[in-house]
């Protein structure tokens, strides 16, 4: 099954309810959304945003949802040695390092658009994915 066939359900967690009976979040799934995979921004905004914040500096709306909190990914070259992580950013984005607040391998919070696995790992679609995500992340840098 290709794709853009998948119906693959993943968190949105912009959407989130709060039950007065139970103090609980309710997290609505939506179907991924499709974007386009040259723009890092459009990418980041669909996939990121809702967890790390539109800013990237981790404060989206799904953060009170959250075990853990998001990272400011704005500070991500501070952090390494004023060099942004380019290699380990595509690692992460591929699936290929476990981030738990990311989901397991199988299930990760972008679905499937980003993974490494045999039938898309050197796709053409995902390389520009991960690169533009990438791209945009470094741009957003302090």
């Amino acid at each position: 099954m290709g794709l853009r066939n998948s119906l693959l359900l993943v968190p949105l967690f912009g959407a989130l309810a709060y039950s007065a009976a139970s103090d609980k979040v309710a997290i609505k799934k939506t179907p991924i959304s499709q974007t386009n995979p040259a723009s890092g921004q459009e990418m980041y905004i669909a996939y990121c945003a809702s967890c790390h914040g539109k800013d990237a500096k981790g404060n989206g709306p799904a953060t009170p949802a959250l075990k853990t909190p998001p990272p400011d990914l704005t500070t991500l070259a501070i952090r390494n040695q004023g060099k942004f992580p380019s290699l380990r950013v595509g690692a992460i984005l591929r699936g290929q390092e476990n981030l738990s607040a990311h989901g397991s391998k199988d299930m990760p919070v972008w679905g499937p658009l980003f993974e490494s696995r045999p039938d898309y790992a050197g796709s053409h679609e995902l390389n520009l994915r991960v690169f533009h995500l990438t791209d945009y992340l470094k741009s957003v840098q302090q």
